[in-house]
């Protein structure tokens, strides 16, 4: 085996697992260490160089999450896999955001072991068995610092930035792929954005087709040039998650010499740990979409209001803004869930989501508050306009025929309070106080629309 000198410690408070562990791996030709116990592994790991940790997420004592964080500090760190008995999101995230190379639920298959280990050693092989290691240990920097990182809005302007600098280059574009067809430019260096959206979807086709960090057919040389872009000057990234694109990195005047072999395996080590960084940051936002989201509606949920709010307070401090927060509740809709059951109320709530995405714009926010009760943050909106939308919305929800392909035509109206930031409150729980007080204030009439001035003085 390529890699049969490597040495392996296994983490786990569990003989049956230790065990198994052990026999596959010790099947590929690894030299294996045990632990039982999360001290003695990172004692392990602080005497000597061990190539790649797999260790159990719980255990008694110290954990899993432990012996990873332990296994950063040593000098040239191993990779750690991270083996759960749950497969829940919070331990996956946790996993990701504390530098561990991938995680394992358990029950596995042994194939994915093997190949999740195989993979780490392969990363670690570019380290150590490069002819210029102070250029891959750059590299290999650089490289880790994109494939940690989980927010999209940071990973690819800095990946392309990277690429820029690596290549020599100074001229490029980003873009990803709106509900994974249109493409969309995030980011245009020295190249005006009409040649760009030209550019981008000259290529489309090519990006998606592409192997890692390559360069155009020879089909598109004659159009290149028609763009006034150079062919052998240019190189793409395709960005996905998993087999699917989702966005791109075009550098269009490449001046390193890639036609040196160990220059072209550097930059595509180089792509392949951006591409790394991008499919965990889609795992990542994958998994906060999950946390954040109402199942029913797939409108954000309770929860993630409360980041949201906070978030466009400190945004509206800073420029000065206003912003209404709006609160909806169905009158009558247990009628139709006591007339036709909860699959039809289920039902009717997803055309209420519907409803609502078509009455704000793209930038406003919508939320499920539960139940039967929704809220909206209407950005840089002031009490007057929130009033126009907040009708807008009740009428709609008044006029629709709810479960008409059902064959049940089903009528219900929506109560709507709201407040204004900061003329009505500059915190957070007293702009959800107040809009919450309107909102039941109008429950006495139904079908109507309060703001925080309809309140009767005594229930302020």
């Amino acid at each position: 085996m390529i890699f049969s000198q490597s040495s392996i410690l296994v983490v786990d408070d569990e003989l049956f697992f230790r065990k198994l562990y052990r026999d596959l791996l010790l099947e590929e030709g690894y030299r294996v260490d045990v632990c039982d116990n999360g001290d003695d592994a990172i004692a392990l790991l602080q005497q000597r160089q061990v190539d790649v940790v797999l260790t159990d997420m719980v255990m008694p004592g110290r954990n899993g999450l432990e012996v990873l964080r332990a296994a950063r500090a040593v000098e040239n760190p191993p990779e750690v896999i991270l083996v759960t008995g749950h497969a829940s999101l919070e331990s996956a995230i946790d996993a990701l955001k504390n530098g561990a190379r991938d995680y394992l639920v358990k029950p596995f298959n042994p194939d994915e072991l093997k190949h999740l280990v195989r993979n780490c050693l392969e990363q670690r092989k570019l380290l150590t068995e490069n002819d210029h290691l102070k250029r891959q240990i750059h590299l290999f920097q650089t490289g880790q610092s994109l494939s940690s990182l989980i927010d999209l809005d940071r990973l690819i302007p800095q990946s392309f930035d990277v690429l820029l600098r690596e290549t020599g280059a100074s001229v490029g574009c980003t873009f990803t792929l709106k509900d994974g067809v249109t493409p969309t430019l995030t980011g245009v260096k020295n190249l005006p954005a009409e040649f760009a959206d030209q550019l981008v979807n000259l290529l489309l086709s090519q990006i998606d087709d592409a192997v890692g960090f390559s360069q155009p057919a020879a089909t598109a040389t004659a159009k290149l040039k028609h763009l006034q872009q150079q062919p052998e000057q240019l190189w793409m990234l395709p960005l996905r998650d998993g087999e699917v694109l989702k966005g791109g990195i075009i550098v269009c005047d490449a001046v390193t010499d890639l036609s040196d072999a160990t220059a072209l395996a550097d930059l595509r080590y180089l792509s392949d740990q951006i591409s790394l960084g991008f499919e965990n940051a889609c795992r990542y936002h994958d998994a906060q979409e999950l946390m954040y989201t109402d199942d029913l509606t797939g409108l954000y949920n309770h929860r993630y209001m409360q980041v949201a709010l906070s978030h466009e307070i400190r945004r509206s401090q800073r420029y000065g803004l206003q912003f209404s927060l709006l609160f909806l509740d169905l009158d009558r809709f247990k009628e139709i869930n006591d007339n036709y059951g909860h699959l039809a109320g289920s039902a009717a709530l997803q055309e209420v989501g519907q409803l609502l995405i078509d009455c704000v714009r793209d930038v406003d926010t919508l939320f499920r508050f539960g139940g039967d009760e929704f809220a909206a943050i209407l950005v840089e909106t002031d009490d007057k306009t929130a009033r126009v939308v907040a009708e807008r919305i009740r009428k709609v929800i008044e006029e629709h025929a709810f479960l008409e392909e059902q064959g049940t035509p089903s009528f219900v109206t929506v109560t709507a309070g709201f407040s204004t930031f900061p003329t009505d409150a500059t915190d957070k729980e007293k702009l959800l106080d107040l809009a919450d007080r309107a909102m039941y204030a109008g429950k006495e009439l139904r079908n109507v629309i309060c703001g925080v001035v309809d309140i009767p003085e005594e229930k302020r």
